[in-house]
């Protein structure tokens, strides 16, 4: 019975975090869709809504939670070392985002975004070869996830700083729309000064999103441009062994399996 529980779990375990198999893809596809979802909905809901459509984000946000919830539980029962699942990031954002609606705090169902990044490996399955701009594939996963972290940050801002905002400040930060408006001029440092936090907690947020802002926008984009730098002194020639298809310049033998180019 034991073995058989452990051939299971395995088999649970792989499902969940594999990205080869039609099954896997499938799966983690599914927690991408309501992860985006959910995200969704919390934007929604800070905008005027009839009574019959909020109590239907609801109802669809209760089942989101659940799957989440039984997602968090089955990932806990398949892990071999349940002290390393509970204290290893991931886990810790998962329970981040659905443990304090059953406790009744402060609503963060934004932090729920930050789960794609659990799927960010689908990335390598995705043909960039006629992507905008000429981006060759390795080049658009580095765009991509540049720009998925930028938007995930900007993202977790907004929602943070509307729920500390909104009831302090109502004519300010009415919508989540505001928030984002305020997150983006934050974060580049624009700074036009229409839009002001109130509270003191806004004020320190916005402290954190000004250096955030300064921190790691040059960063992410001087990654972008060292990568493209390196393409501009790479060829396209195609190694006809192994198929790896960027060579340098001057380069007579392909650099993974030695074949004559």
């Amino acid at each position: 019975m034991e073995v058989k529980n452990f051939k299971l779990k395995e088999k649970i375990s792989h499902y969940l975090d594999d990205f080869n198999t039609p099954i896997g893809i499938t799966v983690n596809l599914i927690i991408l869709g309501l992860i985006l979802l959910s995200s969704a909905i919390f934007v929604l809901e800070t905008y005027p809504l009839s009574d019959p459509i909020f109590r239907v984000f609801k109802r669809l946000d209760n089942i989101i939670l659940a799957l989440f919830t039984f997602e968090y539980l089955t990932r806990f029962w398949c892990a071999e070392s349940k002290r390393k699942f509970v204290f290893s990031i991931f886990s810790f954002i998962d329970l981040l985002s659905i443990l304090p609606l059953f406790l009744g705090f402060i609503d963060i169902r934004f932090i729920r975004i930050l789960r794609w990044f659990r799927v960010l490996r689908l990335l390598r399955l995705i043909n960039f070869e006629t992507s905008l701009f000429k981006i060759k594939s390795e080049d658009g996963v580095v765009l991509v996830r540049i720009f998925l972290i930028i938007f995930s940050l900007i993202f977790i801002y907004s929602g943070a700083i509307y729920q500390v905002e909104h009831y302090s400040n109502p004519n300010v930060f009415k919508t989540f729309f505001d928030a984002l408006y305020f997150s983006v001029v934050t974060m580049t440092t624009v700074g036009f000064g229409d839009v002001i936090p109130l509270s003191e907690a806004g004020k320190i947020l916005t402290v954190i999103m000004i250096f955030s802002g300064v921190l790691l926008i040059p960063w992410q984009l001087g990654i972008l441009t060292q990568k493209f730098l390196q393409n501009t002194q790479q060829s396209n020639r195609t190694c006809s062994h192994c198929g790896l298809k960027f060579h340098d310049r001057d380069a007579n033998f392909c650099k993974i399996c030695g074949t004559k180019l």
